[in-house]
């Protein structure tokens, strides 16, 4: 039997999948007071007075009228620089050998996200809690713990400096597996190493009917693509036929919702979705149960969270936060709230904003899900439109008009005094796009108030471009993300419409092809 299924049966045997027994507030506390311990001594620690902060009755509030909040700008140029140059002990007490490459949606230079060995250790952790959650299912089969795991992620391999190792966080993970996974872990470290992501998919492929894979995990649209060419091929209908046993898709750190559509396609029978959320600074939430759409925040795993209220006080129209803002602890929160998330961790982050917005769904149980992130939402006018209401008007879309749209992104357009939302839709061309802007226009007016009222004044009827859905990811090979770990932006601003505008006006000249309609 896989030491897997005898480490997750032991757990579950002594009640492993530990249940919250004090408040909220006080596991937090303690998780802070740890992480201030560890780092009093730093560099950081010692220029805001770390030591002095533990002296205090409410080190929660001492905290945050002692450090400020720091976006990955500030947190780069100000501390993490030096680490980056070889300076030990800056903002965490032991040596950072590895950095996590992020550049999330944005189309910045990627960002260095420090990863301790601390912090390799509590997402390891937090991916075993993510096991044990799916063997407590009824729904998954029998023999399920002993069978193989599929990870499509970035290139395991690492790019060397003097004095530290960088590379995808799925990469780095992949170099460091538990020994629990080791012998299950699909498509092995040779193959996960592959840079090109081509050559690695067509390996995967190759080496398919040699594996009996149970669950896959990794961003939504680089698993289609893998799913989509092993399918082709091997010359079958649907991935049953190559893995029958097939039982579990594990998502991480974007909706699932979007994709499930054109997920199910490929498939002979249904599987289970589930939702995670792995960002490079940790790994924040898992869904505990299937059943539910909210993920269980990890509230005793090395991260002190807090929560900036998403709204125009705090944020400016850009999505930057207001030197003013204000944060409120995991005791504070309200439901139904968009918050940017705060978090300071195991790994040198403190007081971080990591650039996504969750809303809380359950505050008893600390349940939340993704709503977006504090620069991809669209408010031109006062809609407030989230990335959470898009995904919501294209599940409806995609019911209303039984079609697959495994991708799409937004933008904000001036149309002489007024403005308009452009919606670049993945879709072939063949339905009509009248009868579909007027469908989405509807359900955005029927699940966003303000959108509804910006829609008899200053916003104009919205507009659809279908775009061919190889293009979406031609673009982000065009741009270099072709590494399993990019996600196609859900909101375009400014220079990225302009880059994306060009590329696609290019492709539409090429071959003479019309990839848009």
């Amino acid at each position: 039997m896989a030491i897997l299924s005898s480490i997750i049966k032991r757990a579950l045997k002594t009640g492993a999948d530990y249940k919250l027994k004090r408040s909220q507030k006080k596991i937090q506390e303690k998780v802070l007071r740890k992480l201030l311990q560890k780092a009093s001594k730093t560099i950081f620690g010692q220029y805001y007075d770390f030591a002095n902060i533990l002296k205090s009755e409410d080190i929660i509030a001492a905290f945050q009228a002692q450090v400020p909040i720091h976006d990955y700008d500030k947190m780069h140029n100000d501390w993490w620089h030096l680490q980056l140059k070889g300076i030990e002990n800056v903002t965490w007490h032991s040596k950072i050998e590895y950095y996590g490459l992020s550049s999330g949606t944005s189309g910045a230079a990627s960002k260095y996200i420090p990863e301790s060995e601390e912090m390799l250790r509590a997402m390891r952790k937090a991916a075993l809690k993510t096991f044990i959650s799916l063997v407590k299912n009824n729904s998954i089969g029998e023999g399920f713990l002993t069978k193989d795991f599929l990870l499509i992620g970035g290139s395991a391999t690492l790019n060397k400096h003097k004095k530290y190792s960088f590379g995808d966080l799925s990469g780095i993970n992949a170099n460091f597996a538990p020994i629990w996974l080791k012998s299950q872990y699909k498509p092995g470290l040779k193959i996960a190493k592959l840079e090109n992501w081509e050559e690695r998919i067509d390996y995967i492929a190759k080496k398919a009917l040699k594996w009996d894979i149970v669950a896959i995990s990794g961003l939504p649209s680089w698993v289609q693509l893998t799913l989509e060419h092993v399918i082709a091929y091997h010359g079958v209908e649907n991935i049953h036929q190559i893995w029958p046993n097939l039982q579990c898709f594990v998502s991480g750190g974007i909706a699932i919702e979007p994709y499930k559509k054109s997920l199910n396609a490929l498939m002979a029978k249904p599987i289970l979705f589930m939702d995670t959320y792995l960002a490079s600074e940790g790994f924040i939430a898992y869904q505990n149960d299937i059943e539910k759409k909210s993920m269980s925040m990890m509230l005793n795993n090395g991260i002190f969270y807090e929560f900036v209220p998403f709204n125009e006080e705090n944020f400016d129209t850009e999505g930057n936060i207001r030197s003013a803002a204000q944060t409120v602890t995991i005791d504070e929160v309200e439901m139904e709230k968009d918050y940017a998330i705060v978090l300071s961790s195991c790994a040198g982050a403190w007081r971080y904003l990591i650039g996504d917005t969750v809303r809380f769904i359950n505050t008893e149980n600390a349940e939340i899900i993704i709503s977006g992130r504090t620069k991809h939402f669209l408010s031109v006018c006062g809609e407030h439109l989230s990335v959470d209401n898009m995904n919501n008007a294209i599940k409806h879309i995609q019911d209303v008009f039984n079609v697959d749209i495994p991708e799409y992104t937004v933008a904000a357009i001036k149309t002489g005094t007024h403005y308009a939302h452009k919606w670049y839709i993945a879709n072939d061309g063949t339905l009509d796009k009248k009868e579909m802007a007027i469908a989405l226009d509807k359900q955005l007016q029927h699940i966003n108030a303000d959108y509804a009222a910006e829609r008899n004044s200053m916003l104009q009827m919205l507009d659809i471009e279908f775009v061919t859905p190889q293009l979406f990811h031609e673009y982000l090979i065009d741009s270099g993300k072709s590494h399993g770990q990019s996600k196609f932006p859900r909101v375009l601003k400014n220079e990225q419409l302009s880059l994306f505008d060009a590329f696609l006006r290019k492709a539409s000249k090429s071959d003479n092809n019309s990839p848009t309609q």
